[in-house]
């Protein structure tokens, strides 16, 4: 599906040093991201700077390539969870079903509604390289499947029931 930015909307979709997040239609948001062979210091300094930035953006998550990095790393904290660095995620077993509202922050101002697993669980290593299993459902379910989706080139808008696309200014919140 391709998207149409709203001129009220244009000022959303500037890419500069002090708003870094990639914005669509950037074709680095359509690339398969690679594994992180092995975890190193560099890692972890992106891993802080994802924090970092998605905290600046008020968002639940964020990945890799949403900074241009093609790495499998994603960055979740929804409301339910502390916020979780997962490197190379892999979904092992989804179940359920829920539709609920996404945006995102690489194109920012649209929403929509997704179908997505109500439980998912999910291989992954910690930002220390240890294996772990995530066990989420509902919010943090969604959050991580949005977000992994991303590693794999796929944007919210590929699985939107087009019907409820709509344009509303973000929450601007606290963020300075």
């Amino acid at each position: 599906m391709e998207i149409l930015v709203p001129d009220d909307f244009k000022g959303l979709y500037v890419q500069n040093e002090r708003r870094p997040i990639v914005k669509y239609p950037a074709p680095v948001l359509r690339e398969l991201s690679r594994d992180v062979d092995r975890v190193t210091k560099k890692t972890q300094l992106l891993i802080d700077d994802m924090m970092r930035l998605m905290r600046q953006a008020n968002g639940v998550g964020l990945a890799a390539p949403q900074l241009g990095i093609l790495q499998r790393i994603i960055v979740i904290a929804p409301d339910d969870m502390r916020p979780t660095a997962v490197i190379n995620p892999k979904i092992i077993k989804a179940e359920g079903e829920q539709i609920g509202q996404e945006g995102c922050l690489s194109i920012p101002g649209l929403y929509g509604n997704v179908k997505r697993a109500q439980y998912v669980e999910v291989e992954a290593f910690d930002r220390k390289g240890r294996a772990i299993t995530l066990e989420l459902e509902d919010m943090s379910a969604r959050v991580a499947q949005h977000e992994i989706d991303h590693l794999d080139g796929i944007l919210f808008i590929d699985k939107v029931d087009p019907a409820t696309l709509h344009w509303m200014s973000p929450d601007e919140g606290d963020a300075e």
